[in-house]
């Protein structure tokens, strides 16, 4: 049966940091806006205390979440096992983006590996846990982490790095600010 916590419970904790994929899901206020679900991976995320999660946001082709949660803040957090015992955990609260300019950003970043191409970290400070069955969901192995987009990264420099996402991270795909060039 679901249950409903109002912080990230001990247990729940460790199954989320253990789980190799998970989902971050945003939407700007704009009824007409788009809700964006982005799948993440790789050791990036972590429980920082029963009522901040967080994780390192890493260079990609979009910037929704950022942008999002610079608009609004809502954002929720999703674990589904694919493993043999099934679970689904939603993290919902309010996000927020800490960029490398930004005070706690290197605390926090040492608590992740060093990654190429991380442009940030996503906090969500914690208002409410579910968990419910997930029967539904398959059950499927995992093959291993994919390096594609570390070995992209990873043939950037800094300036590289900064002028993509000067032309892919700068807005939303609804024209919400993102990354600041």
């Amino acid at each position: 049966m679901g249950r409903s916590f109002d912080a990230v419970p001990d247990q729940l904790a460790e199954w989320m940091v253990a789980q190799p994929v998970w989902f971050v899901a945003t939407a700007p206020l704009a009824g007409d806006g788009h809700v964006n679900v982005s799948p993440k991976g790789d050791d990036t995320f972590r429980v920082i205390s029963p009522t901040e999660v967080a994780y390192l946001d890493l260079t990609g082709s979009g910037a929704e979440t950022v942008a999002h949660v610079r608009e609004n803040g809502r954002l929720t957090i999703m674990f589904c096992s694919f493993g043999d015992k099934p679970n689904i955990v939603r993290v919902f609260g309010r996000g927020r983006a800490v960029l490398p300019r930004d005070e706690r950003f290197d605390e926090l970043a040492g608590r992740f590996p060093a990654r190429d191409g991380a442009r940030g970290i996503i906090v969500l400070d914690v208002e409410q846990v579910t968990s419910s069955c997930g029967y539904a969901v398959p059950h499927m192995e995992l093959v291993g982490p994919r390096d594609t987009l570390a070995e992209w990264a990873g043939r950037k420099n800094d300036e590289e790095l900064a002028a993509y996402r000067a032309e892919k991270n700068a807005v939303s795909i609804d024209g919400l600010p993102a990354l600041d060039p």
